[in-house]
């Protein structure tokens, strides 16, 4: 069977994927820099962080690209990222809801080329700018 014939038949089709508004909390970001490692003070201390240019603590950048890639996998549990370009334009903060989308930009003989971002809902800033190619496992379009 041929990577489109593949792709076909699991209706992968260009277009929007996924839209969901998720709200991170300060416990979200502790969490996840505990997990991490990445316990820069920016992202867990609020007082320091009142006293920085963002007046309060800021996601960290991989949080935000970890929700992304969840979503993701709910749509397509056996997904294998091959690549991936990130861009963080604006701070994204606690208690503030974020829409986090993907939407497939093109099939190709080695997986699915996607965009995803992530924006601000008070004010449709862009928070997150990705791409990914992404391997579904199974297929014949699967790089090995």
């Amino acid at each position: 069977m041929s990577a489109h014939a593949m792709m076909a038949d699991a209706t992968i089709t260009a277009g929007p994927l996924f839209s969901e508004t998720v709200t991170l909390t300060q416990a979200d970001f502790d969490l996840f820099a505990r997990v991490s490692g990445d316990d820069n003070p920016i992202h867990v201390d609020p007082g320091f962080s009142r006293a920085t240019r963002f007046g309060r603590t800021v996601a960290h950048g991989m949080l935000l690209y970890t929700v992304l890639w969840g979503l993701l996998r709910r749509q397509w549990p056996d997904a294998r990222q091959t690549g991936q370009t990130l861009m963080f334009p604006a701070p994204a903060f606690a208690d503030e809801p974020l829409v986090f989308t993907g939407r497939v930009e093109a099939i190709e003989v080695t997986g699915v080329r996607l965009t995803f971002r992530v924006i601000r809902l008070a004010d449709g800033e862009p928070v997150c700018e990705a791409t990914a190619a992404v391997a579904i496992s199974g297929s014949d379009h699967e790089s090995r």
